[in-house]
């Protein structure tokens, strides 16, 4: 999915700059729906840009499921995996040509906590691939219960997804060593209550103008410096609280 939104002839806010933000979490928790709802939110006062990093993983059980096959997980990942680093690879591409605000729905954070719910090491391709693509400026968790997550996944009615499997799922993302640096939002609320929270995370990166430190690296929000080969930290530098 990719959306463009160009705000119209009313400044309402001050002049942005590139951000690139990253909505992660488990499957349920909303970040298709938040990813798009941000961008059509923002898009009527500044440029915003939406893209999808999907690993292909829903088509490819559907696939599996129908045809009777039992995929090893380590070829499930790889496969998923490939999916993945392309479509961020891509995506990062097309953020560094926008000025404005780029939404990520997804990103190689998911595949690595996937990793780690199917009982799969790190992984040192993935660990490399993140210290030599372009870091997102923000990473959000957005943290839903799994038993919220399991309840909407059976509304929308297009999979299905065990309790027992999300929890472990969510036990990935806490364990990322990259954890502590991502913005964690309450999911378990309503769309409204979610798009609060994340305008006031990405409004607030994107008016804070960068600034080169003295090691030549680029100070983003909170003084978080990017450099290359360092995963990026969130905001405001701080962990985020696990429930």
């Amino acid at each position: 999915m990719t959306s463009r939104v160009e705000p119209d002839d009313r400044p309402s806010r001050p002049p942005v700059r590139r951000l690139v933000v990253a909505l992660v979490g488990i499957d349920g928790a909303g970040k298709t729906t938040a990813a798009s709802a941000l961008g059509g939110l923002l898009g009527t006062t500044m440029p915003t840009m939406v893209l999808a990093n999907p690993s292909g993983r829903r088509t490819m059980t559907a696939w599996t499921a129908r045809l009777g096959l039992a995929v090893p997980p380590r070829i499930l990942d790889l496969l998923e995996s490939a999916v993945r680093v392309v479509n961020v690879a891509a995506n990062h591409l097309r953020a560094r040509r926008f000025d404005g605000v780029v939404i990520l729905d997804r990103h190689l954070h998911c595949q690595q906590a996937l990793r780690s719910t199917r009982g799969l090491p790190r992984g040192a391709f993935l660990t490399a691939l993140t210290r030599v693509l372009p870091a997102a400026d923000v990473v959000v968790f957005l943290d839903v219960s799994p038993e919220e997550a399991v309840r909407r996944i059976v509304e929308r009615g297009t999979d299905t997804e065990r309790v027992d499997d999300l929890r472990a799922y969510r036990d990935g993302y806490l364990g990322l060593p990259e954890f502590g640096g991502f913005r964690r939002v309450d999911a378990d609320g309503s769309l409204p209550a979610v798009l609060d929270q994340l305008e006031e995370i990405v409004v607030g990166g994107a008016q804070r103008p960068a600034s080169a430190d003295a090691t030549g690296g680029t100070c983003l929000p909170g003084g978080r410096r990017s450099t290359a080969g360092r995963p990026a930290r969130g905001v405001d530098g701080a962990a985020a609280p696990a429930r």
